[in-house]
């Protein structure tokens, strides 16, 4: 008997091969039967090594992944770790600074540092700011920074007030002086807590502000961090 190539009936193998008729002497079937043996043991092995190097390379791939995840998480803070140290920073912990917390993580997710600082500013429709503080890195740089800028609010007296900024993909401390300009729009207010944006290139920096420093105003147009204290916004 013999098989077409195309007979679906034909023993499957990893090549096709033309058993030998009968006719022909046994040695020569026992040697068909063998290359037959051959070949479909030898197809066997290598789609099982196939199938291993795959679970191999997705296993890698899934393992990679959360590793990869831990070390970019490494050297920023997460959400409750802000929470708490902006929290013990204005001596309280309210609805409002959760949220603004909240919205900066949603819109640009973990910061690597943050600064902790307090400002005098005094706004009747149009003034100015000055601010001094800290700045702390996840991974562990610190320095003294000084800011001032323009600001728009409603209060015409001068207020002193805390501020807190989240900072984000600063690749050292010594980054941040210079000029950011404010994102136009970004100001975002809910429960008596506030929060705005400033960007310079791929560097964003959210003031968090409650009550009282709010009621001198947000910074408009920009505002200039420098190492020494100075007078001139402009």
């Amino acid at each position: 008997m013999q098989y077409d190539v195309n007979d679906t009936a034909a023993p499957k193998c990893s090549i096709r091969l033309r058993p030998p008729s009968a006719r022909v002497p046994a040695r020569y079937m026992l040697d068909w039967m063998y290359n037959y043996r051959y070949h479909l043991i030898g197809g066997a092995w290598t789609m099982r090594i196939l199938s291993l190097t795959a679970l191999a390379a997705l296993f890698i791939t899934l393992l990679s992944t959360p590793l990869a995840a831990a070390t970019n998480d490494k050297g920023n803070y997460d959400k409750d770790s802000i929470i708490k140290e902006a929290s013990s920073f204005f001596g309280e912990s309210t609805e409002g600074l959760a949220k603004v917390i909240e919205k900066a993580f949603n819109d640009h997710g973990r910061p690597n540092g943050y600064i902790k600082g307090e400002e005098l500013s005094g706004a009747l429709v149009v003034g100015l700011r000055y601010g001094d503080g800290a700045i702390t890195l996840k991974s562990g740089g610190t320095r003294k920074v000084h800011w001032t800028g323009p600001s728009i609010g409603f209060d015409a007296g001068a207020n002193a007030s805390k501020v807190f900024v989240l900072v984000y993909h600063l690749p050292a401390a010594s980054a941040i002086y210079q000029r950011f300009p404010a994102v136009e729009g970004s100001f975002y207010y809910v429960a008596g807590a506030g929060i705005n944006y400033q960007q310079k290139d791929k560097i964003i920096l959210a003031p968090i502000r409650l009550g009282v420093g709010l009621r001198g105003g947000v910074n408009i147009g920009y505002l200039s961090y420098s190492k020494e204290k100075t007078w001139m916004p402009f």
